[in-house]
Formats: C-alpha cells, structure tokens, sequence
C-alpha cells in the first residue's frame, strides 16, 4: 500500500491520478513476491477513466512507458494476449461502487484463479494483479497465486477428496 506524497502534487498532472503511487505500490509487491510483470495472467485495475487505465498499465510495469496506446491496439491485455486486464468489465461494469469495487476486484480474481469465472474465465491463470485506489490517496497493489497450479475444483466446502484439499495446507 502507498499513499500520496508531495511529488503527487508537486510534479506530474499524472501523478494527480495515482501513477505515482501505483508505480511506488507495484515495485514494492513485484519486490516482495519476486513475481515479474511478465508472469501475470490476469489484472484487475481501478480503471476509473479510459487515460488512467492507459497509463496504470505502464506503471504497473504491464508495458513500456509510453507504451500503453500501442500495446492496447496490439491486444496484448485482450483474452488471448499476455495478460486479460479487466475481465470482469471493469469499474463501469459495476457503477464504480465507493469502497466496495475493491472487494468485486478481489472476487474476480480469486473466482478467475480457481477456475469459477464462467464466460470471463481466463485460460489457465497461476499469477493475479489487483490495483485499486481509495478516495484520500491511497493506493494497493496486490499479488493473487494460484494454490497449487493443475488442482481443478470450484471451493474445498464441497468437495471431501483429500487429493483436492491438500492444495488448502
């Protein structure tokens, strides 16, 4: 988590937008993890308008600074590209609901990791980026993994086979 410095203010119109805490917040988990950009399958981000979705995929280190424009009109966040960001619609999809849209971030991830997404499903996924920002300058950045990559069951409550549950220990 990192919250808003002076330089927020003080040095970029982007960083009035959080870049510089998503940046600060990224680093940090991808430092802690040891999890590389490149490793993950599926991102939800706090994609409040068009141009701050563009330029949270560079400061998460999704693409190359400046890079955003063109890694979009190359697919590479669509199903089939590197990674799917916003599987579940995005923020839009549902009407941006003050601190609950964190928690939807959070459901869909954990429903794309254990293979519960439906029609979003994301093929596969072991690694999971969430990126949301709370009114006051706020900022999270968290890193979701896949228990135990191959282990297909939808909640260990409905299953009694100790195979599947061992993934839980």
């Amino acid at each position: 988590m990192q919250s808003d410095t002076e330089s927020t203010f003080t040095t970029s119109a982007m960083n009035l937008t959080g870049a510089d805490m998503a940046k600060r917040a990224a680093i940090e988990v991808y430092t802690k993890t040891g999890i590389k950009p490149s490793q993950i399958d599926v991102v939800e981000l706090h994609d409040c308008f068009s141009t701050n979705e563009l330029i949270l995929y560079e400061q998460l280190g999704l693409c190359e600074t400046g890079k955003g424009g063109e890694a979009v009109d190359q697919g590479i966040f669509d199903y089939g590209g590197r990674c799917v960001v916003c599987p579940s619609g995005g923020l839009l999809s549902k009407g941006h609901p003050i601190g609950a849209s964190g928690i939807a971030q959070c459901a869909e991830l954990c429903w794309q990791l254990r293979g519960m997404a439906e029609k979003r499903q994301v093929k596969d996924p072991n690694y999971a980026l969430q990126h949301t920002v709370g009114l006051g300058g706020a900022c999270v950045v968290a890193m979701y993994k896949k228990l135990k990559p191959g282990v297909g069951f939808s909640r260990p409550d409905q299953t009694s086979d100790p195979e599947k549950l061992q993934a839980f220990e």
